[in-house]
């Protein structure tokens, strides 16, 4: 852009005010009396809560948390540190079955249980978000949005098993929970006026029982580059090496990667050394962290190299389901042209009702549909296999008349 393009300063838009406590930072919530002090309150308290909780995820191998912030109308913040109680299960007796208000529910649901925490009913800001369609659903985004506020996030990568945690990083937590409530009745508000508010409240309900995501088969090939990796004997020993350094991690509830870095189980999967003294002059061997271990790494390639060749694993992974879509148009070229209609199908759908195409229907569920119609192809079918796939009533009321005609052309 030159000079003479360049916007006038008076008509570059000003920073948007950053979002501020409205009460005083409250002190942490780490004795048997303060916490039963602010159960009360909370009990007492009118309307629904918000919650948070903050994990250590770039530091710790587990995913419990190390803070939960709290806040409901008359109880105020609360500034909870769980690793100082057994559980917190006398503040889920108070809040009893209000509402909860949560920033992406996914995230915080499983660690919230762990310390007895389980909503009866709750409202997820961000997924409302999506619904809604926003370009931007972080909450950072969604206070800019509807608040005009600016919302820093410097410290959501923080490691919060520090302790003491610092002020800087509590004022960041309480204005997390801070801002819920009222962002919860304005996003609410929108979805009463776009028709959407029945479509959400079935979407939360579904939530109720998330517990987490899907246990993964040989997690081991996440392995990041291991697609540069040649020959089953060096996947073999990527598995053995990744699966040592995930029981050290367990162990030590270190994150993996602080342990050892995926890029040197590839190195040393890509060039096993010869013995024990050749592993400890190996480059991955050079630091400290890693060296520390260097016992565990030589008996995971012994492993891996002593292995007979049927128990090596597959060059690709076993797939329970329909083989990757851009493999059908050669080979299945029914099944893609299928696929291609539902998706235009789906597409077109979302596009009417102003609607991210994966929040209308999951793209797995549209995939397997179209890889295996249910025989003898009927709408009943068509909604009975949605259904049994989780899709809410909502979205199979929208999409199994396009569904049916898609899955019945050609």
């Amino acid at each position: 852009m030159t000079a003479e393009e360049a916007v006038p300063e008076d008509e570059v838009a000003a920073p948007s005010p950053p979002l501020l406590l409205r009460d005083p930072l409250p002190p942490v919530i780490d004795t048997e009396s303060a916490l039963a002090d602010y159960c009360a309150k909370v009990a007492a308290g009118s309307g629904p809560v918000a919650l948070d909780a903050e994990r250590a995820s770039g530091y710790r191998y587990s995913q419990r948390a190390y803070l939960v912030q709290v806040r409901r109308e008359g109880a105020g913040t609360g500034l909870i540190d769980p690793i100082a109680f057994d559980d917190l299960t006398a503040l889920d007796a108070a809040i009893g079955d209000a509402e909860w208000i949560l920033h992406a529910a996914t995230q915080d649901l499983p660690c919230l249980a762990e310390v007895g925490l389980r909503p009866r009913r709750l409202f997820d800001t961000e997924l409302a978000g999506r619904l809604l369609n926003l370009p931007r659903v972080g909450l950072a985004s969604l206070v800019e949005h509807y608040l005009g506020r600016s919302l820093a996030k410097e410290h959501s990568a923080a490691d919060w098993s520090t302790r003491p945690l610092p002020e800087p990083w509590l004022l960041y937590a309480a204005l997390d929970v801070e801002v819920l409530v009222e962002l919860r009745d304005l996003i609410a508000a929108e979805l009463e006026a776009t028709g959407k508010s029945e479509w959400a409240a079935q979407d939360f309900e579904a939530l109720l029982s998330f517990t987490g995501p899907p246990t993964r088969e040989d997690p081991w090939r996440r392995t990041s580059g291991i697609h540069k990796v040649r020959g089953r004997r060096a996947l073999g020993l990527v598995r053995e090496i990744w699966n040592a350094r995930d029981e050290i991690a367990e162990q030590r509830d270190i994150t993996p990667g602080r342990i050892l870095p995926d890029s040197s189980i590839l190195d040393l999967a890509s060039s096993p050394p010869a013995d024990l003294t050749a592993l400890k002059q190996a480059r991955v061997m050079r630091n400290r962290g890693p060296r520390r271990f260097v016992s565990q790494w030589h008996d995971a390639i012994e492993r891996g190299l002593g292995m007979a060749e049927d128990e090596l694993p597959r060059s690709s992974p076993r797939r329970d389901g329909p083989p990757p879509p851009r493999a059908w148009a050669e080979k299945f070229p029914e099944a893609a042209a299928r696929l291609g209609r539902a998706r235009e199908a789906i597409g077109s759908l979302a596009e009417q009702h102003d609607l991210p195409v994966e929040n209308l229907l999951t793209p797995h569920l549209v995939r397997g549909l179209a890889w295996e119609p249910p025989e003898p192809l009927s709408a009943e079918a068509v909604d009975a296999v949605l259904e049994d796939g989780g899709a809410r009533p909502w979205q199979r009321e929208l999409t199994v008349p396009a569904l049916l005609e898609a899955l019945a052309s050609g």
